[in-house]
C-alpha cells in the first residue's frame, strides 16, 4: 500500500479524574459517528503541536497545552494511510462544547469498550487500558 496517499493526523489524549475526553464524528465524516481521540489532518506548514492546537479549538472550543508523544503508527485502510501520533495534552479551559464533533464524553478506560473506534485509535487505546494512563499527570 506504498502508492496510497497518507495524511499526517494527530490526536490528543486528554485525562481528568481517570476519565478519558473521546469525540464523535459528524455523520459526513469518514467512519461516520464513530467515537476517537479528539484531533485532526496536520495542514501544510504545520507541525503536530499546532495543527493539535487548532483542532481542538475548532472541534470544541478547547485550549490545550501538547505534551509528549505517546503513540506513533502508520495504519492503512482501504484507498489511504494515515501516519497517526496521539499526545498527551492537558486541557487549560473547561467550557468545552461540540462544535465541529457531533458529541463529546468523558470516559473511563474500562468504558471504551462501549464505543465503536476506528482501528487507527485502537492502540492508544490499550496503551490506556494497559497502563500508561494510571496516574498519569493532567
Amino acid at each position: 500500500m506504498a502508492d496510497q496517499k497518507v495524511f499526517d493526523v494527530v490526536a490528543a489524549v486528554v485525562e481528568r479524574d481517570g476519565r478519558y475526553l473521546i469525540t464523535q464524528r459528524t455523520p459526513w465524516a469518514v467512519f461516520p459517528l464513530y467515537w476517537e481521540f479528539p484531533g485532526g489532518k496536520v495542514e501544510r506548514g504545520e507541525d503536530d503541536q499546532t495543527a493539535l492546537r487548532r483542532e481542538m479549538m475548532e472541534e470544541l472550543g478547547a485550549r490545550i497545552e501538547v505534551g509528549e508523544l505517546i503513540e506513533r503508527r502508520r495504519h492503512d485502510y482501504k484507498g489511504f494511510s494515515v501516519d497517526f501520533r496521539v499526545y498527551r495534552c492537558r486541557l487549560l479551559n473547561d467550557d468545552i462544547r461540540a462544535i465541529h464533533v457531533a458529541d463529546f464524553r468523558w470516559v473511563l478506560p474500562g468504558e471504551f469498550r462501549e464505543y465503536h473506534f476506528p482501528p487507527a485509535d485502537e492502540a492508544a487505546i490499550r496503551a490506556i487500558i494497559e497502563g500508561w494512563g494510571k496516574g498519569s499527570s493532567r
